[in-house]
């Protein structure tokens, strides 16, 4: 029996999974579950190539170098020898490795798909690494860029030995077959670009050390990729990766492992001052059939280089243009500029840049500076008529202010242009967003073309750099085999005409179905905030909804507990306090069950907060319903709607046959519950905002439908969940233990009356580079849970990575063949490949779960990192394939498994309880987050509420 303890009691060993392999060849210890410092359960993962960034994370301008003028420089005097090392099979770290493949899949009916995958042909020879120094150092990836293709270009062929190197941007050099010299000092001359600052450019020196590393053994490489290795040689790997990335760097704008140009396609206008730039995202991979380098189309919205009068007139209007600007507007128009690179215009062929710091709080025409010693004063007008010749038009306009806070520099804005090729890192608004969807939706066909085109393009095979590697690259996509798994039969109440259901392609409808456990609604209120909606409109959709909801499966009152309630937007806290206690007092104590809101369609913050008011504060249940449909009702509307009612009110809407008639291997046996977590971050731009991390679990056996969930903001991008499993000093009580896991294993004994003996855990939102991490540190929080409840109680655990970020796409192999294809024009739903383009040792696969709508689907990658369960190849994919159709909130598969899914949301969810607005002197009741900062928690939500699935 589950048993609450007030002290940890020390967890047992955990059970040893059969599959697992050491990393190396030794014996593999146990993860230990008993470490008391986070920091020492998951110690950060270097990254894999030592330490060094990634080449593909490349920031900074785009430097140019300019060769100094005068006879060649001489090389340095020659450095100290380096001592001679090599980068032999990685030497495992941990005592513990991810689970290895069990075998393949064999269920559904076989099939043959594309990947946009290139198979690349590596060369027999060792690569050489050198360590770079540059003095002075310099900050910029592009800069240094430029100061070693000078190098090259000037020793090339004598000191360098005709080797023309690979560079990272940072530290490390990579060669095929070794440099003349195992270390030696160069002198690179160039000329600066203009950094923006008003100072004029100017030679400058470098002196540039290059100096003998480590030779990388793609002997090991070969053999991780045959699987006779358990961990890659990441560092071989990586210098492939650099080789293949060094002339796209050259050529193209470079932004994480993506390269964008304006020539790739012509750029699309997104609206007030962007548009997108067409690129490609380039990973070369390990793969069961080698090594695969991965091409996928991209887009992203840049800064239009357009004179900077210009911009100003999309963001605001011309109309506005035409008078001296608001406070409001001139605050808008500083935010969109700041930090934005400029060229001037005004002075024939100077083209000098500067970067806006802000924009003056006076018009152009008001603006004096003093121009020597004595402070006599010349007003910007004035000076640029006199030194330039140039006349400002635009003399109502406020000036841009570039150069430093110190000293900052007034220019016009009619005098400036932006520069090209500027990332627009800020929130896109919704139209914008719109817009960039459009360019980057295609379909299936035109995708792989674009593709096939952009791999033509990049010429690899005339690629210097891939020549001088001996690296060839297939210009064919990569057939794979694939399984296409077949739909679950799904239950509904015996009430309705069809009690079973089997989907066709992904979908199916509620037509003669009800729900097979409908939720009851007694009391319910209705508050419209919509002003263009009437009562009478308003009192028609309810009538409908209710009506809905009844053919559906659900008791519902058709009548609301008083009249519709009209409000304003801004009066959200009032009104929902106000139906509440009004409610409160005609049910004579019992409180409203379900709360209807009408929003209008553009509702700004309105959403966010009734949901935090009723969720967090009141206890109440809500659905929104937005004003387009409340004028258009649509009998599809309604039944998803309806749908999501049923499931807020405690109800089921489908459940799989094979749960109710225990015909699901490894979860009907025993007692097993089915977590999903996720970690949100805050967007780009906001440096102090914290994450959200939400957890949910099932709370029905056989069944696992029904999932609560709990939520709780953690330290600012901080990806592994601290609240798992946490504990702290009560002054009466002394240790307490809690968090989310132990919460939910306790709400699941309470649920079904059983103690879960096996746990599944669907973990969403991790990279690669993180596995490790997240591993060691959560799967020993869950393990401490467990232990927490109740002395040697460990049920084994299976836990799953699951990846939408990806850049995998599958192909129909014939687009002519409809029978193998959805309407979209996609693979069809239950598609599965675990071979060829999948990890060479490791149990992972891709699962296309769920039909196209519009554009290319993306399959979800699964990772299973640990399996003391055992799962074989099929019972997993089976098992992930038919959970991803027992999602609430449509008749329709969906594209990664519902826990997973329902925990994104429940994270999304959460972003609403925080407030809006703090002040930076705001204090408040706070727990500590892992890097030492104060994180504000999140308000609880009440009890009625989370028991639910309140965040569908």
């Amino acid at each position: 029996m589950l048993e609450v303890l007030e002290m940890t009691p020390p967890p047992p060993p955990p059970p040893q999974p059969r599959r697992h392999q050491p990393r190396g060849g030794g014996r593999k210890q146990p993860l230990q579950s008993s470490v008391a410092q986070p920091k020492a359960e998951a110690p950060q993962q270097p990254p894999p190539d030592g330490g060094k960034r990634c080449a593909g994370k490349r920031r900074g301008g785009r430097g140019r170098a300019r060769p100094a003028e005068g006879p060649r420089p001489a090389p340095g005097p020659a450095v100290e020898p380096a001592t001679r090392a090599v980068i032999g099979p990685p030497v495992p770290s941990k005592g513990l490795s991810f689970c290895r493949r069990p075998g393949f899949g064999t269920v559904g009916a076989r099939c043959v798909v594309k990947a946009n995958h290139f198979l690349a042909e590596i060369p027999d020879k060792d690569l050489t690494q050198y360590d770079v120094k540059i003095t002075p150092e310099v900050t910029s990836r592009c800069v240094n860029r430029a100061i070693i293709a000078e190098l090259v270009r000037l020793y090339r062929e004598s000191d360098l030995g005709m080797r023309l190197p690979a560079y990272d941007g940072r530290k490390s050099l990579y060669t095929a077959g070794a440099l003349p010299f195992d270390a030696r000092e160069f002198v690179v001359r160039l000329t600066d670009e203009d950094s923006g600052t008003g100072v004029p450019p100017r030679e400058r020196e470098y002196r540039v050390v290059i100096k003998f590393a480590a030779r990388a053994d793609l002997h090991h490489l070969r053999q991780f990729i045959a699987g006779r290795q358990a961990d890659a040689p990441q560092e071989a790997v990586q210098v492939l990766d650099i080789v293949l990335r060094e002339l796209a760097s050259q050529r193209y704008v470079a932004i994480g492992r993506s390269f964008y140009s304006p020539d790739i396609r012509r750029p699309q206008r997104l609206g007030d001052g962007l548009q997108s730039w067409c690129g490609f995202y380039q990973s070369l991979r390990p793969t069961q059939m080698g090594l695969s380098l991965n091409i996928d189309m991209s887009s992203t919205a840049f800064i239009e280089a357009l004179p900077v009068i210009d911009f100003v007139a999309q963001i605001l209007g011309k109309d506005v243009m035409s008078r001296p600007l608001s406070d409001a507007n001139r605050i808008k128009i500083k935010k969109a500029l700041r930090g934005v690179k400029v060229e001037v215009t005004h002075r024939e062929n100077v083209r000098r840049k500067y970067r806006i710091s802000g924009v003056t709080a006076q018009p152009t025409h008001e603006l004096i500076f003093p121009i020597d010693d004595q402070m006599n004063m010349k007003s910007v007008v004035e000076y640029f008529k006199e030194m330039y010749g140039f006349t400002i038009q635009q003399s109502h306009l406020p000036c841009l202010m570039v150069g430093n806070q110190k000293k900052a520099n007034y220019l016009p804005m009619e005098a400036c242009k932006i520069v090209e090729g500027q990332r627009y890192t800020k929130r896109l608004n919704e139209k914008q967003i719109t817009s960039l969807l459009k360019v980057t939706c295609q379909r299936p066909r035109e995708k792989e073309m674009d593709i096939l085109q952009t791999v033509h393009q990049n010429g690899y095979d005339q690629d210097p750099y891939a020549k001088e590697f001996g690296i060839n690259i297939s210009e064919k996509l990569t057939s794979v085999e694939a399984r296409v798994l077949p739909a679950p039969w799904l239950k509904y109440h015996d009430a309705g005409k069809e009690k079973e259901c089997l989907p066709q392609v992904g979908q199916w409808n509620m037509v003669n179905k009800k729900v097979i456990n409908g939720g009851k609604v007694s009391h319910w209120a209705c508050i419209n905030f919509s002003r263009s909606v009437q009562e009478t409109t308003a009192r028609g959709f309810c009538q409908e909804l209710a009506q809905m909801c009844q053919i559906s499966g659900m008791e519902f009152n058709s009548e609301p507990v008083l009249p519709i309630y009209s409000a304003r937007p801004d009066q959200v806290a009032k009104a929902l306090k106000h139906v509440y206690n009004v409610a409160l007092h005609k049910l004579k104590g019992k409180e409203l069950e379900l709360l209807l809101a009408i929003l209008p369609d553009n509702n700004g913050a309105l959403y966010g907060d009734i949901k935090r008011i009723c969720e967090t504060d009141l206890g109440l249940i809500s659905q929104c319903c937005l004003t387009k449909h409340v004028f258009k009702i649509s009998k599809q509307y309604l039944a998803n709607v309806s749908l999501k009612i049923n499931v807020k009110m405690g109800g089921r809407n489908t459940v799989l046959v094979d749960a109710l008639s225990w015909r699901i291997p490894l979860v009907s046996d025993i007692p097993t519950i089915i977590f999903g977590a996720d970690v949100t971050h805050p967007e780009t731009g906001e440096d102090s905002s914290p994450s959200i991390a939400a957890v949910v679990a099932s709370q029905d056996w056989p069944e696992v439908t029904k999932y609560a969930g709990l939520v709780c903001a953690q330290a600012h991008r901080q990806e592994l969940i601290q609240d798992l499993y946490k504990t702290w000093h009560d002054p009466q009580r002394g240790t307490v233990t809690g968090g989310m896991v132990r919460e939910l294993l306790i709400s699941f004994r309470k649920a079904t009356g059983q103690k879960p003996q096996r746990i599944i855990f669907y973990r969403d939102g991790v990279s690669e580079g993180q596995f490790y991490q997240v591993l060691l540190y959560e799967l020993d929080a869950i393990r401490k849970a467990c232990a927490s409840l109740e002395p040697n109680y460990q049920p084994p655990v299976t836990f799953v990575v699951v990846q939408k970020r990806h850049h995998t796409r599958l192909f129909a192999n014939n687009h002519k063949d409809r029978s193998s294809m959805d309407k979209s024009g996609n693979i069809l739903p239950g598609t599965v490949v675990d071979s060829k383009i999948c990890h060479p040792t490791e149990f992972d696969f891709y699962l296309c779960s769920h039909a196209g709508i519009q554009g290319t689907s993306r399959p979800a990658h699964y990772h299973v990192l640990w399996d003391e369960n055992n799962f074989s190849a099929d019972e997993m994919q089976t098992l992930t394939n038919n959970l991803c159709y027992t999602y609430a909130r449509c008749t329709r598969s969906v594209s990664v498994v519902p826990p997973a899914y329902y925990a994104h949301l429940a994270a999304f969810r959460a972003r609403f309880y925080m407030e809006p607005e703090l002040s930076e002197n705001h204090t408040s009741k706070s727990s500590s987050g892992t890097n030492g900062t104060s994180v504000k928690p999140l308000p609880a939500v009440k009890e009625k509420v989370k028991r639910v699935m309140f965040y569908c």
